[in-house]
């Protein structure tokens, strides 16, 4: 039975077509939504310590910030409680840690990213959370 379902989101159209299947899911099962995202990790830009550095940082937090804000309104429509969460690192290890930490039943994901010729249809991250997670995953490709 599925009880938690941990949705990792960005600002992608995937992403967000992601948390609509997401709540869709556990309004039908009445389970308990956990919602992260993740901001990347960046050593150059932390060697830098520039203004304009802190600048992207500043942005890429307030982001993160309205991505969850986002995703909370439309979980509320919805009359779906939901828990945020803003985490720091990689993005594939912080969302399987997340899961681990957190006993997900399933992890929600977007397809990132636009297959080339020859190249596969998910992003580095999403395969690397496909081939490392105990929990199901479910790749949700855009609208």
């Amino acid at each position: 039975m599925i009880e938690r379902v941990l949705l990792a989101v960005d600002d992608s159209p995937a992403a967000l077509a992601a948390a609509r299947l997401a709540i869709d899911l556990a309004k039908g099962w009445t389970a308990t939504l956990r919602v992260v995202t993740v901001v990347a990790d960046h050593e150059v830009a932390e060697r830098l310590h520039s203004g304009a550095t802190n600048r992207v940082d500043q942005r890429r937090m307030a982001t993160a910030s309205t991505v969850l804000n986002y995703v909370a309104t439309l979980a509320d429509r919805a009359g779906i409680p939901i828990e945020t969460t803003q985490l720091d690192g990689e993005p594939a290890p912080a969302i399987l840690e997340q899961a681990r930490v957190w006993s997900a039943d399933l992890i929600v994901i977007g397809r990132s990213g636009s297959p080339g010729a020859g190249q596969p249809f998910v992003g580095s991250q999403t395969r690397h959370v496909l081939e490392f997670a105990d929990a199901p995953v479910l790749v949700v490709p855009p609208r």
